[in-house]
């Protein structure tokens, strides 16, 4: 189950988010709760470019609404850059896959052209997320990460 993304989540995002292993492929470090609240007030705000759009959700479990990660898409004209990021214990039973593919197929529906994701060569695990959102690998690199391409009219969400 998807949410949009409050200010308010930042309390227990900061517990889901809050494993050093998250950022072994991006760099940074996990924030506390109240870095974690600036930044998500400052992406409720959204851009300062008003020809790009921000769209942010909590990834919540069905069966308890309890929070265990975030997706995350820049839209820009008719494309948008995807981004999926799950807490390390529940990584690995499906849910960054189910979260990406549901934000792929709403992306698609409203009519958008096309959806990346930059995924670091290395990880495995986003790749796996990122054929099952429906998205293809290509031969493009963006800061040393690949770019996976949604098809066009792809019957994955038809």
């Amino acid at each position: 189950m998807l949410t949009p993304l409050r200010p308010s989540d930042a309390d227990a995002m900061a517990d889901v988010l809050g494993d050093e292993a998250l950022h072994g492929f991006t760099g940074g470090h996990p924030l506390g709760a109240l870095e974690l609240r600036r930044r998500y007030e400052r992406l409720v705000a959204g851009p300062d470019d008003p020809d790009e759009s921000w769209l942010n959700w909590i990834v919540r479990r069905a069966d308890d609404g309890a929070p265990i990660g975030t997706v995350q898409a820049t839209v820009t004209g008719r494309a948008a850059e995807i981004a999926w990021v799950i807490g390390v214990p529940w990584q690995g039973h499906g849910y960054a896959g189910e979260a990406a593919a549901a934000l792929v197929r709403w992306l698609l529906d409203r009519g958008l052209a096309v959806v990346t994701a930059n995924i670091h060569p290395d990880h495995h695990a986003s790749a796996g997320v990122a054929a099952r959102a429906g998205l293809s690998v290509t031969d493009e690199e963006v800061d040393g990460e690949r770019v996976w391409r949604s098809k066009p009219h792809s019957s994955v969400f038809r």
